[in-house]
């Protein structure tokens, strides 16, 4: 099926039928030569509203009873969260003899040892045995690399442990092409297919690959959360050819997780920050010092919090080019009042003899000696700013460069915690390593929100899409009444893939009312203010959803009463780049194997072949800008040829 094409910031691509904005640049990091700061130790000035530790944590407390509305979130961040269609909110009824592919999470089930009682793991195996009661041909599908355990190098071992576990029959199949009938399948309750780790096509999301995937599958449920910042074949590209694609419990569970983490607004809430590689996360740092009422540094970051402050630190211990992005952010702390708190003393080793430990300064720590602990001062000030919390959110490990998993200081932070956990306040742990720690040091783990996967958290927190969420955006068509929001749903639709302000598909609603318009935008803001503009102008022909087409298209137009005309019969293309509608005009041709043709009837044709002026006489927001600019278009129109 072609598609009117309307470009955003330039040009839209085609690929099976669904547009994708490559126009976007990626985020880029700002870099800054690191330098080394002698003198004495530094500190914010009182009138700013941050502290150094040497005037006591009595002040740092007290800010606390100064926020202002700017310290509210103002919930930006949940645009990145899209419209998600569970596996408990599908109808049971329809998964009868419907084949479901499953995407399990290995790290979950294969791990070493295996907790049943986690709940993770409980959910996980409720939902491989949830659609093999409802009567649903289950595949399931993951990637496994256990070098410590080698029993899980082959599919047979995975699928005789995954019968084990679920008390069903899995069989392996040697084959990644889809639900096939043959004698195993007979055999078996639940087919497993190979390891995705042997594939190459996996990683990179190929479209053949995850169209051979999903062969003969008419559901993909999704259970692997802990891979949603990845943009696999198996996460992403089998939802282009399944008829539904949902979240399975696990995975329902924990997006539930993330947004109880990073969302909910109870106040005070403070933000302890273990970890390094401040470069890559200073977007996630600084979304945390827009929204908590405080900052805990607790792992290597802290050093350069600390070198960029002027504190005297060791060399080894400070990230190049990372000073410009810690002032960032230890001056939005300052704007916005909140309280920075970084280690006063260490534990430490020395190399000569790296079992005995001596406490040290942080602005004093002697050459040849490193950090391997928080030491008694720094945690009495963190549980003096903590005690006044509601909410905690503790990610990333409190580890240094020599030190181990388990510091010093970090089973004490994790008590310190559980303590303030049985009290009112909302505590979230995630990172492997600082879920570990409350696992061994707490009695009532239930009483954390924990995420075991840091990266997923991180990547949310710099305000990015996680692909593997987005893929699932489901909510349609299961709820669409148009009948409610179109005056007549038989008129003929015209769909608008990224429709941005939404100026072209309003001005073509006003100005042909015989047909139906359809506006499908991923940015929330952008279709809430489209739909403004629709109540405002009182068009009952013209209606905006805030969605991800790349996987929702065919569920929408598949439920529309009428018919989709212009997507099915013609095509229009436009950028202002000529290479790229060149480009654009050679793939239609080419994979139009024939049935399409260029169409020049009763247009004005200029130079080169292109369309002096646009056929449907109204702009779209790009296409203004350029034109106003004095830039050209170039313009295409495609049939299909009969």
């Amino acid at each position: 099926m072609s598609q009117l094409l309307v470009p955003l910031r330039g040009a839209l691509f085609l690929h099976n039928s669904i547009f994708y904005d490559r126009s976007v640049e990626p985020l880029t990091l700002l870099r800054h030569g690191s330098r080394l700061y002698n003198g004495n130790y530094a500190g914010w000035n009182g009138r700013h509203g941050l502290r150094s530790f040497s005037q006591g944590t009595r002040e740092l407390i007290e800010k606390f009873s100064v926020r202002s509305e700017e310290n509210i979130c103002d919930g930006g961040q949940l645009d990145t969260i899209p419209h998600v269609l569970t596996l408990r909110e599908y109808p049971k009824e329809k998964l009868s003899g419907k084949v479901v592919l499953v995407r399990f999470d290995s790290t979950l089930l294969l791990g070493e040892p295996l907790d049943l009682k986690i709940s993770s793991v409980n959910e996980a195996l409720f939902t491989i045995k949830y659609l093999y009661d409802a009567g649903a041909k289950v595949l399931l599908v993951s990637n496994w690399n256990s070098p410590n355990n080698p029993m899980f190098l082959s599919a047979k071992s995975v699928a005789d442990y995954l019968s084990s576990l679920l008390q069903l029959k899995v069989v392996p199949t040697n084959c990644i092409s889809g639900y096939m009938q043959s004698r195993v399948q007979d055999e078996a309750d639940i087919l497993l297919f190979e390891n995705l780790s042997k594939f190459r096509e996996e990683l990179a999301n190929c479209f053949v690959f995850a169209e051979k995937l999903s062969s003969g599958v008419d559901i993909f449920v999704n259970d692997a959360f802990s891979q949603s910042h990845k943009i696999l074949a198996s996460n992403v590209g089998v939802t282009r050819f399944c008829a539904a694609s949902v979240a399975g419990f696990q995975f329902e569970k924990d997006l539930f997780r993330l947004i109880e983490a990073t969302m909910s607004k109870e106040t005070p809430n403070v933000a302890i920050i273990g970890g390094g590689n401040i470069l890559d996360k200073a977007p996630a740092l600084h979304f945390l010092a827009s929204i908590c009422d405080g900052l805990v540094f607790v792992g290597l970051m802290a050093f350069q919090i600390m070198h960029a402050l002027g504190q005297p630190v060791p060399l080894n211990l400070v990230e190049r080019s990372t000073t410009k992005d810690s002032l960032k952010i230890i001056q939005l702390a300052q704007t916005r009042n909140i309280p920075v708190l970084v280690p006063k003393d260490f534990w430490c080793s020395s190399g000569s003899f790296p079992k005995h430990l001596d406490l040290f300064p942080a602005h004093g720590i002697p050459e040849g000696w490193s950090p391997v602990g928080l030491g008694p001062v720094s945690l009495d000030e963190i549980a003096c700013l903590l005690s006044k919390c509601k909410k905690i959110l503790w990610i990333g490990p409190v580890k240094f460069q020599t030190s181990e998993e388990d510091t010093h200081g970090a089973s004490k932070l994790a008590m310190m915690l559980t303590e303030l956990g049985k009290d009112v306040c909302s505590v979230s742990v995630v990172g492997n390593a600082a879920c570990n720690i409350i696992m061994k040091t707490s009695r009532c783990p239930s009483l954390y929100n924990i995420i075991e996967n840091a990266s997923v958290v991180w990547e949310f927190l710099k305000g990015r899409k996680l692909p593997g969420v987005t893929a699932l955006d489901r909510a349609y068509p299961f709820d669409i009444d148009w009948d409610t929001i179109l005056y007549d749903p038989t008129q003929p639709l015209i769909v608008d893939i990224g429709s941005g302000n939404g100026l072209f598909i309003l001005g073509m609603a006003r100005k042909q009312k015989q047909f139906n318009y359809l506006g499908l935008e991923i940015n929330d803001k952008l279709v809430r203010r489209c739909l403004n503009s629709v109540r405002t102008y009182g068009l009952k022909n013209v209606y905006f959803i805030a969605t991800n087409a790349t996987s929702t298209f065919r569920s929408i137009v598949s439920s529309y009463p009428g018919k989709l005309i212009l997507a099915s019969v013609q095509v229009f293309l436009q950028s202002d780049i000529e290479a790229v509608a060149l480009r654009m005009k050679e793939q239609f041709l080419i994979y139009g194997k024939g049935k399409l043709a260029i169409v020049e009837d009763d247009m004005k044709v200029g130079q080169g072949g292109w369309l002096e002026e646009n056929p449907f006489g109204v702009w779209s927001d790009w296409e203004r800008h350029v034109i106003d600019r004095g830039d050209p278009m170039y313009r295409l129109m495609i049939s299909k040829v009969d």
